[in-house]
């Protein structure tokens, strides 16, 4: 199954499209919001995997209600195309499916992602890799890892894979 995962922001969003099958990234980017509603037309995936917004009680500002809107805007183009829409909160089913724990960090997700991605490439973090010697999340940046994130996360809630550490 592909699945496309995506952060979405105020005016870009994160996305990468994650292949359970061989448990690999098969496209990944950072672009523009209208850019990312565009290629959901031409991307080709299985399920489209997205990151919710929530307050937790705090007041929100406009940036969130454009981050809403942007949700909406993506899973409605999705849906056109008769593609299944999910919706995942961080706090209460990324963050528990990722770490196993509801109280963590953005840094201590990214780190669980390397863990959970083959050390075949080179320099310090194997994950990763270089240019010379890429890993199999070479490329992989900034709002890319809570996309890819979001998009493990659907495939473990849904048991299309177990979740292990390399």
């Amino acid at each position: 199954m592909k699945i496309l995962g995506i952060d979405p922001g105020t005016t870009e969003s994160g996305w990468v499209i994650y292949d359970t099958e061989n448990h690999s990234i098969i496209d990944k980017g950072i672009w523009d919001n209208e850019k990312v509603l565009e290629a959901i037309a031409a991307f080709d995936f299985d399920v489209l995997s997205i990151e919710m917004v929530a307050s937790y009680g705090m007041p929100v500002g406009k940036e969130t209600f454009e981050t809403v809107y942007w949700i909406g805007r993506f899973a409605e183009k999705a849906r056109s195309f008769g593609i299944s829409v999910e919706r995942y909160y961080k706090k209460t089913d990324i963050n528990p499916a990722i770490c196993f724990n509801s109280n963590v960090k953005d840094a201590m997700i990214r780190r669980a992602l390397l863990d959970m991605f083959p050390k075949t490439g080179g320099g310090k973090e194997p994950s990763i890799g270089t240019k010379k010697q890429p890993g199999a999340l070479y490329g992989i940046n900034s709002h890319m890892f809570p996309a890819l994130a979001v998009a493990l996360t659907h495939a473990l809630k849904n048991g299309l894979i177990g979740y292990k550490r390399f």
